[in-house]
């Protein structure tokens, strides 16, 4: 993801378990494949993804380090007992009243308040720890098309869930949870046809 940062960020350490989400739900498929993904690594191997994966953030109200992504690999790190990471400050708006600080992240794009159903919510709703984050199946189900080559990754913020809307009215969220490899297939078809031309990083073939 691209960000676009006031002045360079500078590089803190933080407690992950203080990290805040900027918003309100995760596709815990991609959250069990980042775990499983972890946990296969050595020690060594560990230290070095850790200094690599660096979480942009924002200081916001209450001094909080808000991060505007990787909340899918916050979350497993969590899960796999991590305690601390490395965090690029965007910017500090820590002085801003709320309201007006999350109006002006969302206007940077540095935060989606939109709830596991694809519905538009209050910035009060938005959870304060990672782990308190919905999970939306169909966010899962974006990033397994786009792993299995359904559509390519692209630089734009939460391209993840514009894809999530586009197969929300046509895949049943029973079959995702039920039959993911299915659900998997039947996306990617969907993802290369026509009808998602419009959404960042189709690949399928224009028609003439």
């Amino acid at each position: 993801m691209y960000y676009s940062a006031s002045n360079p960020p500078s590089l803190a350490r933080a407690q992950l378990d203080r990290l805040r989400p900027t918003q309100l739900s995760v596709g815990y498929a991609e959250v069990e494949l980042k775990a499983r993904e972890w946990a296969r690594l050595e020690k060594k191997a560990r230290k070095v993804q850790l200094e690599n994966h660096v979480f942009p953030a924002v200081l916001g109200p209450g001094k909080h380090y808000y991060i505007v992504d990787h909340h899918h690999l916050g979350i497993a790190l969590l899960n796999e007992g991590i305690t601390e990471v490395f965090v690029a400050t965007l910017d500090d708006m820590s002085w801003l009243e709320p309201p007006v600080f999350w109006r002006t992240m969302e206007f940077r794009a540095w935060s989606h308040p939109y709830d596991n159903r694809g519905k538009r919510r209050d910035y009060r709703d938005i959870p304060q720890r990672l782990t308190q984050l919905e999970d939306d199946p169909y966010r899962s189900l974006a990033g397994l098309v786009r792993n299995a080559g359904g559509f390519a990754k692209d630089q734009a913020p939460f391209v993840e869930f514009l894809w999530a809307d586009f197969f929300r009215p046509l895949v049943g969220a029973r079959l995702i949870k039920r039959d993911p490899r299915r659900a998997t297939r039947e996306g990617t078809r969907l993802a290369r046809s026509s009808a998602a031309r419009y959404l960042p990083g189709w690949g399928g073939k224009a028609s003439v």
